[in-house]
């Protein structure tokens, strides 16, 4: 087996075109390995990879495999939980006894040797960590970063810094996957039920933040978000923080106004107050985010002034409430929100910042799973748009599940201004439509359609 990464000549990757397994990609290209991988299919995010000279193909099967990969005394596999058990590429590995690794493993043994600054929740952990990757990049002490969304300043998912020894790393509770993390320092912003084909119920995902959080290390910091039903663990040599800008935590903000389509707002710390911070992106949910990247990158060592100068730089994270035309006659965002609560967040900031403006919305429900756990709470989350659209599920890892399609949500939706359709009625479905304000929300190929939606209203 191999022990330390320095012996490691090839890198491949099972399922390489993932938000999390692509940052790793780029992190072993640019350290000198001999990067190549798999994926179902070719999307942008792979092109990218592939003119960074990382060899992809985009069907199972061993002869796909490049010979130099074979020899595995100097390769590591690397493989995403998503992928099946019968995958005939990834069984290959494992029955030549290939040293064989979870990327949430790998992204452990990375993180071993920094302060790394772990940023978890059930929503939230990608704006928050990108936010703060960007505080820390923009400051004397700079940083390195695992995101798990695509950064608008830096166009990449990987931040890499060899003379800064903190590191930022996205936490992903999915499959139990943080907790092969030891950060020094961790924010946990949401806790609620998701998930639930690994966990069962949310008192089992609660346990597992938890555990997380009993693996800071000695000396380390907490930062919970105020209000969360979440008890952090009893230790003496841990210290514990909270946020909100809802109600009185360690670190608020303050005298928030909306001006010319963005928020400003004076941060409050234990010790210190930032005034007028001006916020580089749209949405309320974004004040609360910043608070808990401005608190972590504070308690780090980032000075005041280095935060009141890039604060207002950072540009947000594609597919997270993503602005994608802004005229008067249409607005139309793009948001990755895939949780009720996150459809919630999303269209409400939505509302706060069109005020007196028809939102029409497009949702694709994510996993066949979670649509039957939270059928109920999403019609209650998509009734707060004033017309809805809903997509066909996207299946993503899962197998069909009887009786579970898109109507279960549909049929309690109490607006009567709502549309179920397939993805290839959907554009011709919007040719009728005038949207004022249209948002596209999910976690699946949605995303295919914002170009076409693009060229559909530009015409």
């Amino acid at each position: 087996m191999i022990q330390d990464i320095k012996n490691i000549y090839n890198v491949y990757f099972v399922g390489i075109g993932g938000i999390g397994m692509s940052a790793i990609a780029r992190y072993f290209k640019s350290h000198g390995k001999n990067v190549a991988g798999y994926d179902k299919v070719s999307k942008p995010l792979t092109d990218e990879l592939e003119k960074e000279g990382i060899k992809i193909h985009f069907e199972d099967d061993i002869k796909n495999i490049p010979s130099d990969f074979l020899n595995k005394e100097i390769t590591l596999v690397i493989y995403t939980p998503a992928i099946p058990k019968d995958h005939k590429e990834l069984n290959y590995f494992i029955s030549n006894g290939f040293d064989i690794k979870k990327r949430s493993e790998v992204l452990g043994l990375l993180t071993k040797t920094n302060f790394s600054l772990a940023v978890s929740g059930t929503h939230g952990k990608t704006t928050i960590s990108t936010m703060l990757a960007h505080l820390l990049r923009q400051s004397r002490i700079g940083g390195n970063a695992f995101l798990g969304g695509i950064s608008k300043n830096y166009k990449t998912n990987l931040l890499v810094d060899p003379e800064s020894k903190y590191m930022v790393v996205e936490a992903d509770e999915f499959d139990r996957s943080f907790l092969h993390l030891y950060p020094k320092m961790a924010v946990i912003s949401a806790v609620d039920a998701d998930h639930l084909d690994i966990y069962k119920n949310r008192e089992s995902v609660v346990d597992s933040f938890r555990q997380f959080a009993g693996q800071i290390q000695p000396g380390g910091t907490l930062l919970i978000k105020k209000g969360i039903d979440f008890t952090p663990p009893q230790r003496d040599d841990l210290k514990v923080y909270t946020y909100s800008i809802k109600e009185q935590a360690d670190f608020t903000a303050q005298n928030i106004r909306l001006e010319n389509g963005l928020y400003t707002f004076d941060f409050i710390g234990a010790i210190e107050k930032i005034e007028n911070l001006k916020l580089g992106v749209p949405g309320l949910l974004n004040v609360e985010n910043a608070v808990a990247a401005i608190a972590m990158a504070l308690l780090a060592g980032v000075k005041d002034d280095e935060i009141f100068n890039s604060l207002d730089k950072f540009k947000g994270i594609q597919r997270r409430f993503d602005i994608q035309i802004n005229t008067d006659k249409l607005v139309y965002i793009d948001d990755y929100a895939h949780h009720p609560e996150e459809l919630k967040a999303a269209i409400t900031s939505a509302k706060q910042l069109f005020k007196n403006k028809k939102i029409t919305g497009i949702f694709q429900p994510h996993l066949y799973s979670r649509t039957k756990d939270f059928a109920l709470e999403f019609a209650q989350s998509l009734d707060l748009l004033d017309e809805i659209i809903l997509l066909d599920i996207y299946p993503a890892r899962e197998e069909p599940i009887p009786g579970v399609t898109s109507e279960i949500i549909f049929k309690n939706i109490k607006n009567k201004y709502k549309t179920c359709c397939s993805k290839g009625e959907l554009l011709n479905i919007l040719k009728t439509k005038k949207p004022m304000v249209l948002m596209t929300m999910g976690a699946g190929d949605i995303d295919e359609f914002i170009e076409p939606i693009k060229r559909l209203f530009s015409k």
